[in-house]
């Protein structure tokens, strides 16, 4: 018996390794093509991988849908502009900033860092209120925290620039420096579902009566779920705008929140694989109706998808893969090494 959960734990730990080389695949053949326009797709794509994974740490494990995590990932974004842009810049466009900010500017890593540490904590503050409340409330309450942060960032002129948009982040964010932070999301997030508090937050996912009456407190491991999603989600926010180079309030809304939604929703929400595989499978329709939108040849031929039929076509996908398959892709599965010729010593066997 032990054998056998000794096996079990050591393939749930696996599941980074097979994601991580989904990901080096996916970003190696995208370099093999030299095509430049793949490349930022590819960026964007990874980008997404951080922020879908984030709001899986908390989603996945606690069952409560979060339309809020787009305003973590603008604060992230918008912290890390405040520490990387040039002082005259910020002179420029963000005259209200702290005299201590107005001259800060520190290299794009340790800006990540420190802007999701931030988000980590409006993470800790939004969820002590949040999360006393269960079910819809709390989703709701999500959203309303969402548009809380759009409303004060569209708002606070001299310290986000309001809705004019934020330029000259230094452009550092390719595809490989976004495959390093997707990967480390993802052995964070395989790390926290593994743990006791990951494991206990399922629990209380399941069934809360039960969860509760075997003395597991739900409130501490939603919050802490809640704080180590906002720290992705903020490094998300900041992976964005140093590729992208330009930030507006209107890029964190509903937009990002429903496709970041639609990406954990397609690919399989009770599970960290199903987070990963759902935003490659929905990133590469949407490139690839981007492209038919714009135009193909095919032998003599000119074909085009006509304007706007790219948001439709993916509406339809999803309803389709929803119709099919309700759980997702994955249906709740990990993807594993295969280990089943591992022999995992026993207590017996360790006494001979």
């Amino acid at each position: 018996m032990m054998a056998k959960h000794a096996k079990n734990r050591l393939l749930a730990y696996s599941t980074p390794f097979v994601l991580i080389g989904i990901l080096l695949l996916f970003a190696g053949l995208v370099t093999l093509t030299a095509d430049k326009s793949l490349a930022r797709m590819a960026a964007e794509t990874l980008i997404r991988v951080v922020l879908v994974v984030s709001l899986w740490i908390f989603v996945g494990n606690s069952g409560v849908v979060s339309f809020g995590h787009a305003g973590y990932m603008a604060i992230g974004a918008y912290c890390s502009a405040w520490l990387t842009l040039k002082p005259q810049t910020k002179a420029l466009f963000l005259p209200d900033l702290w005299p201590w900010l107005a001259q800060a500017e520190w290299p794009v890593f340790p800006a990540a860092v420190a802007s999701g540490l931030l988000a980590a904590l409006v993470a800790l503050i939004s969820g002590s209120a949040i999360l006393r409340l269960t079910g819809i409330a709390a989703s709701i309450a999500t959203f309303a925290f969402l548009a809380i942060v759009n409303t004060v960032y569209s708002n606070w002129e001299g310290v986000t620039g309001a809705t004019s948009s934020v330029v000259g982040l230094p452009r550092y964010v390719g595809m490989w420096t976004a495959l390093c932070w997707a990967g480390a999301a993802i052995i964070a997030a395989n790390l926290y579902a593994n743990s006791a508090s990951g494991l206990a937050l399922r629990a209380t996912r399941e069934d809360e009566v039960s969860a509760s009456a075997s003395g597991i407190n739900m409130y501490l491991h939603r919050l802490i779920s809640l704080v180590i999603s906002g720290f992705f989600t903020g490094v998300s926010g900041a992976l964005l705008g140093h590729s992208i180079g330009v930030l507006n309030p209107d890029s964190f809304y509903l937009g990002i929140t429903f496709i970041s939604l639609a990406m954990l929703v397609v690919g399989g929400i009770g599970s960290l694989s199903g987070a990963v595989i759902g935003v490659l499978s929905l990133s590469l329709l949407i490139e690839a109706l981007v492209r038919l939108e714009q135009g193909v040849t095919i032998g003599t031929a000119d074909f085009a998808l006509p304007s706007g039929a790219q948001e439709i076509l993916i509406g339809a996908v999803m309803i389709l893969v929803l119709a099919l398959r309700p759980a997702g892709l994955l249906a709740g599965k990990e993807l594993r090494l295969p280990l089943a010729g591992l022999s995992i010593p026993t207590k017996q066997n360790q006494s001979n």
